[in-house]
């Protein structure tokens, strides 16, 4: 497996694993219709170029054989949350967020997850962090187990709109 910065020409790569593995982290009470809207809207491949020219974002992807689908992904977004109540919570500054952590369902157990985690570390390190913090859906339970075993402590909540819903978050954050 190789993990690499992705770079303008994985824009719809990068959109079509984020629509294969999105649903993986919503509860089930997610409509349908709310998670395609999500994708069309924040995971398209529309979006992924607006991700990949922002200077504030740096998305790492991980593939087994290049020119193979994208085996997962991951975005980090440097600065001070925007959301008041995870700017509430979040100690450890300067901080990053990593917005994005998804691998296919075909690839959980293969240390894909892991090394795109490691590899987020070392380039929040490198963009000048010294915490990184995430937000995962309360319901997500392997997820948070998966930051807990990655030294990630929980310190607080927030919630993220989807669709016409609120779904409620743990956040969780770390010093690097």
């Amino acid at each position: 497996m190789t993990v690499r910065p992705a770079v303008p020409t994985d824009a719809a790569a990068l959109a079509e694993v984020a629509a294969a593995t999105f649903a993986l982290a919503c509860p089930p009470s997610t409509t349908e219709e709310a998670i395609a809207d999500f994708i069309a809207t924040s995971l398209s491949p529309a979006a992924f170029t607006r991700y990949l020219a922002d200077p504030a974002r740096t998305l790492l992807v991980a593939e087994h054989e290049s020119g193979a689908p994208l085996d997962g992904y991951t975005m980090l977004v440097t600065g001070d949350p925007a959301d008041p109540d995870v700017a509430a919570v979040v100690r450890i500054r300067p901080t990053v967020e990593l917005s994005k952590i998804y691998v296919r369902e075909g690839s959980h157990g293969r240390g894909t997850a892991s090394e795109l985690l490691s590899r987020s570390l070392d380039a929040a390190r490198d963009r000048g962090a010294v915490g990184i913090w995430l937000g995962t859906n309360q319901e997500n339970v392997r997820a948070q187990r998966f930051y807990v075993k990655h030294g990630f402590t929980r310190v607080g909540t927030k919630r993220f709109k989807l669709g016409d819903q609120y779904e409620d978050d743990f956040v969780f954050e770390r010093a690097l």
